[in-house]
């Protein structure tokens, strides 16, 4: 094993119990095996599953209709950014990460074994560890993390603010979903929901060209924020018929693409209200309970193409390039920035909504 310099044997990590039980513990600072990396991190976001988690949300907790998907106790977090530490046996010629490195790790795992990892769609992969949820990896709201043997990993540039480094993930899951709209030139574009994702699909869709893009939220200074981040029309449904005002600007046709980011159980129908005969519809949300729609208007009314988004496969290194030259434009993107200690309050800030858009929770600050 390589070490950057003498690790200490213990580290301050929010652990997951049970909804509404997370709690600050020391715990013992783990070591890396053949081909593992540990990483000190620098910091970690907070994102709306990890909230949705701690309110005890039936698709992590479960219910009498399905199985939860939370192991515990686990240390929280996936959206982190981090240094290299400690190096197992084969890591360093594996990842290309010398000691001190910035790096990432992308939130899933993949078992390399299941029918998805084999045909390389390893973001669907059955096992599905993903970091902060499974105790297979834990996360990274915590001093220090293990980056597993089967892990994802990618040097992130020394000279990335850190604040832009810990929407890597965030941007990478946006990405994803803005590739799997299918975005011509001329299109309309809708994106409901400019929380910290929308607003990432925001940045990636204006670099697509898209005829017009329009963001829905009811969160105005988010809409002002879309705006700056290349949005050219913003609607909130608090003041708007947003379905009525899409269709004015479309001849009556409805917008070509709609990604629906809002987690709200009525914003699928909304968008299927909103999009056009033979338009592409991205379900990209994490609902905290379940939806209904009326099918016919996706197969015999309009013959629409549904599409899912699921994580970041393959984005990685994109987004990293992206906002290393500028391209990404997120400044204003993270409104807070805590200490590892105030995580309660970081979690209560992106539950509200009310005056935060992306908290991250610093390891280096002081309480």
């Amino acid at each position: 094993m390589q070490t950057l310099q003498t690790l200490p044997k213990t580290m301050r990590a929010v652990r997951c119990y049970a909804p509404e039980d997370y709690r600050l513990e020391e715990i013992a600072v783990p070591s890396p095996g053949p081909g593992e990396v540990l990483i000190r991190l620098e910091a970690c976001g907070i994102c709306a599953s990890d909230v949705k988690c701690f309110a005890g949300a039936p698709l992590f907790w479960g219910d009498e209709t399905r199985k939860g998907f939370v192991q515990t106790p686990v240390t929280a977090g996936h959206e982190l950014i981090g240094r290299v530490a400690a190096l197992g046996e084969g890591a360093s010629e594996k990842y290309g990460l010398q000691l001190g490195d910035r790096a990432i790790s992308e939130q899933i795992v993949p078992c390399g074994a299941c029918r998805y990892c084999r045909t390389g769609r390893y973001w669907l992969c059955t096992v599905h560890d993903i970091y902060g949820f499974h105790t297979a990896t834990h996360g990274g709201m915590a001093d220090y993390m293990l980056f597993p043997a089967r892990a994802l990993n990618y040097k992130v540039p020394d000279d990335l603010p850190v604040e832009k480094a810990a929407l890597i993930e965030p941007l990478a899951c946006s990405m994803h979903a803005v590739e799997r709209a299918h975005i011509e030139f001329g299109d309309t574009v809708v994106i409901a929901g400019v929380g910290p994702l929308g607003l990432g699909m925001i940045a990636c869709a204006r670099l697509k060209n898209p005829g017009t893009l329009i963001a829905i939220d009811t969160n105005e200074e988010r809409l002002a924020l879309a705006r700056s981040m290349g949005a050219d029309v913003t609607l909130n449904p608090v003041n708007t018929d947003v379905v009525k005002a899409i269709r004015e600007r479309t001849e009556g046709y409805g917008c070509d693409v709609y990604i629906e980011a809002t987690g709200h159980p009525s914003g699928p129908n909304q968008g299927l209200q909103a999009i056009c005969k033979g338009g592409n519809f991205v379900e990209f949300s994490v609902m905290k309970e379940p939806t209904t729609t009326d099918w016919t208007i996706i197969g015999d009314t309009k013959e629409l193409n549904i599409y899912g988004a699921h994580l970041g496969p393959g984005c990685y290194p994109k987004v990293i390039d992206y906002l290393h030259r500028g391209l990404l434009k997120v400044d204003g993107m993270v409104t807070h920035q805590l200490p590892m200690e105030k995580y309660l309050e970081g979690f209560h800030l992106v539950q509200s909504g009310r005056t935060s858009i992306k908290v991250v929770l610093s390891m280096s600050m002081q309480s």
